[in-house]
């Protein structure tokens, strides 16, 4: 492994987004029937990057309508051969947004070094490597969780990127390994020997996708390995996950949040000891949000498919409504889908 020849400032890196590690002042209780509540302080809350979920057009609707959320990370974005970012893709990024670190999916370390200078000369003082899609396109490909599969080959691209000059800051978020957990030494020793800005860990293998239990100790040991801040992502469904994750892990700076925020989009101010989500809001954030969508995507059919794809992670919360969320799933017109709607979240 070499030492990058110019890295990144060190008051620079300690400043990206006021510092990964930062614990911030906000507080939440944790009332188990005691006279005095004992407080714990709640780290930087993120929007996990969902491939096709959290869009510009998400994050933007969802700043309008909820708080708590610190940082927000795009969708990955594809660094190819061709040295050029997609217009989708180019619309995630530009222009430049505070509170936002675009993510990379690649397995070439020259096409990496081409992005994150591209997003670099756009403002972007941190980007986020992917090592952690299990999905096969991905997967089969040798990138996201793929890239985990050749830890030799996975220290060489990071050694190329690490080596190369006048990069922004870099973070990863990652697995702890394909089939066995065990497997997250031999990757917390090729992390530890560079300079991530943090190092964000869902702590299941790509095998188990996103089901079973999460391995706590795989958190364990790459808080105890890596010199940078170690981040958690995954299954914080609650105030309460949040809040039993902070108690054993105390000093956890960064907790990143995926499908449970697009469930329940009041669960980061949940965890900073705000309120519970009301039908009124949703309401009104997904209304938003499919204006919203109508004025970007081509026709009713494919702003009805994004609000399907919205609903498939909404309906968990409205057992009851089983026949109003199959007219979800099945209509064809935005007629039919508000009056799904309504019945749902009634006016």
């Amino acid at each position: 492994m070499t030492t990058p020849t110019k890295p990144i400032p060190e008051e620079e890196n300690a400043n990206l987004f006021q510092m990964q590690n930062a614990i911030r002042s906000n507080a939440i209780q944790n009332d188990a029937g005691k006279e005095e509540k004992e407080m714990i302080q709640v780290p930087v809350l993120s929007m996990a990057p969902m491939e096709g979920v959290t869009t510009r057009v998400y994050r933007e609707a969802f700043r309008r309508h909820f708080t708590g959320v610190d940082r927000y990370y795009t969708p990955f974005l594809a660094a190819t051969h061709t040295h050029h970012f997609k217009q989708r893709e180019k619309r995630e990024i530009e222009p430049y947004t505070e509170n936002l670190v675009p993510q990379i999916l690649t397995g070439s370390s020259e096409d990496f070094i081409w992005a994150a200078k591209y997003l670099r000369e756009k403002g972007y003082r941190e980007v986020n490597l992917n090592t952690g899609c299990p999905y096969p396109t991905v997967f089969t490909k040798g990138k996201g969780a793929g890239m985990l599969q050749d830890p030799g080959r996975l220290d060489a691209f990071l050694d190329k990127v690490f080596s190369e000059n006048d990069m922004p800051g870099i973070s990863l978020k990652t697995r702890i390994g394909i089939t066995d957990p065990s497997e997250t030494e031999v990757l917390a020793e090729i992390f530890a020997g560079y300079p991530f800005a943090e190092v964000i860990v869902h702590p299941r293998v790509r095998e188990e996708y996103y089901t079973g239990n999460v391995h706590r100790e795989a958190y364990e040991v790459f808080r105890e390995k890596l010199h940078c801040p170690v981040a958690w992502n995954g299954d914080i469904k609650s105030p309460e996950d949040a809040d039993k994750l902070l108690r054993e892990y105390p000093g956890t700076g960064h907790i990143m949040i995926g499908r449970a925020l697009i469930s329940d989009p009041s669960l980061a101010r949940q965890i900073r000891g705000g309120g519970e989500l009301t039908d009124k809001e949703l309401r009104d954030f997904l209304e938003d949000l499919r204006l919203s969508y109508a004025e970007v995507l081509f026709g009713e059919r494919d702003v009805l498919f994004k609000m399907k794809e919205i609903w498939s992670y909404l309906g968990g919360r409205f057992a009851k409504y089983q026949r109003a969320l199959l007219d979800i799933k099945k209509s064809k017109t935005i007629e039919e889908y508000q009056d799904a709607l309504n019945i749902i979240l009634e006016k």
